[in-house]
């Protein structure tokens, strides 16, 4: 049976606001630590049938930047939820539903920019 260690460092100001984040991976082909200005780690306990999460973002973490990660995350959780269920109607609208929370941010944006 093999093992990997995945390590998170995160370093905070005073007030405990993460101002970098950093991980590696002992199986990784990277030996470099990778940066990260957000990071989202779920755990689900069965017992407790409830998810523990761990969100972290940095300061210097734009809000288009957070919209991003959003977007990809939906369709990264959409496409494991498909390869472990095989329910792709459920699949296709939770990739609608990233879609359309990106489309509605940008659309956003666009107004805020006319209004400036």
């Amino acid at each position: 049976m093999s093992k990997s260690t995945i390590t998170i460092d995160v370093q905070m100001d005073e007030s405990k606001v993460p101002e970098f984040i950093s991980w590696s991976a002992s199986d990784s082909t990277t030996k470099n630590e990778q940066k990260a200005r957000a990071m989202m780690l779920s755990f689900w306990d069965s017992t407790e049938k409830t998810a523990l999460r761990i969100d972290l973002w940095t300061k210097d973490m734009m809000v288009d930047e957070m919209t991003d990660f959003f977007y990809q995350t939906f369709m990264t959780m959409a496409d494991t939820y498909g390869r472990a269920t095989k329910h792709n109607e459920i699949v296709n609208a939770m990739k609608k539903f990233a879609v359309d929370f990106y489309n509605k941010f940008r659309s956003e944006q666009l107004k805020e920019n006319k209004a400036s």
